[in-house]
């Protein structure tokens, strides 16, 4: 199984560097007050997926947080912050 997750790495590398061989063209961003930038193509849509990808994570950090701290509120009304909960161990 480690053999197959190898090759669809390899593969998936392959894909992503074709892809970006064949996008170095250059491309200007424009932003506001005539400021541009200007970068490969493949550049820009890296820069771009990370920064969705860090705002991305960024919206759920609140909630994950949130949640955190609701659980450990709950715990504390409970009493169960100090008792360990067992684990079953199967096959023995």
């Amino acid at each position: 199984m480690r053999i197959v997750g190898w090759v669809a790495r390899g593969l998936l590398f392959v894909l992503l560097l074709g892809f970006a061989l064949k996008n170095t063209d250059p491309v200007t961003v424009r932003y506001y007050f005539g400021v541009a930038w200007q970068a490969p193509l493949v550049v820009v849509l890296l820069v771009i997926f990370v920064l969705g990808a860090a705002g991305g994570i960024l919206a759920t950090l609140g909630y994950v947080l949130r949640q955190r701290r609701e659980i450990g509120r709950l715990k504390r009304q409970t009493g169960l912050a100090d008792v360990e909960v067992p684990t079953t161990e199967s096959g023995t």
